[in-house]
């Protein structure tokens, strides 16, 4: 639960840093680093394709996903916070131009890690398509 204003803090920092670092990131080695300084070691990613757990799978679907978009970055919304949960709005879509498609991502911190991140992508775009696609395969 929320304490403090510098938990609350923290919830936002994990939102912000993660689209950035983890999933904005191009270099694996960083991306790499930042989920483990970010993510539980147990920590489990709930992407439309299906739960993802651990640094390992979590680096790799991020570098999967970066290398189908690579020319798109990520404008982030106002994180909000509720005890030890937080969202956050996003855009991703060429720099400069209008996001290609947008989502929500909703995090549960625990000892100020995240334990688990749901993705929820708006329906109509077609990375939501792809998404609901490399599932049923």
């Amino acid at each position: 639960m929320i304490a403090n204003a510098e938990s609350a803090d923290r919830v936002r920092e994990l939102l912000l840093r993660n689209l950035q670092e983890v999933f904005g990131e191009r270099d694996g080695e960083r991306r790499r680093a930042a989920i483990d300084e970010l993510w539980a070691e147990d920590g489990v990613l709930y992407a439309p394709t299906g739960p993802i757990t651990g640094h390992a799978a979590i680096a790799e679907f991020a570098g999967v996903l970066r290398a189908t978009h690579p020319d798109f970055a990520y404008v982030p919304g106002r994180p909000q916070v509720l005890h030890d949960a937080g969202r956050l709005g996003w855009g991703s879509g060429p720099r400069g131009a209008a996001p290609a498609y947008t989502g929500w991502d909703v995090i549960l911190v625990r000892d100020g890690l995240i334990a688990a991140l749901y993705v929820f992508l708006d329906e109509g775009s077609a990375e939501a398509q792809r998404m609901r696609d490399t599932r049923h395969r």
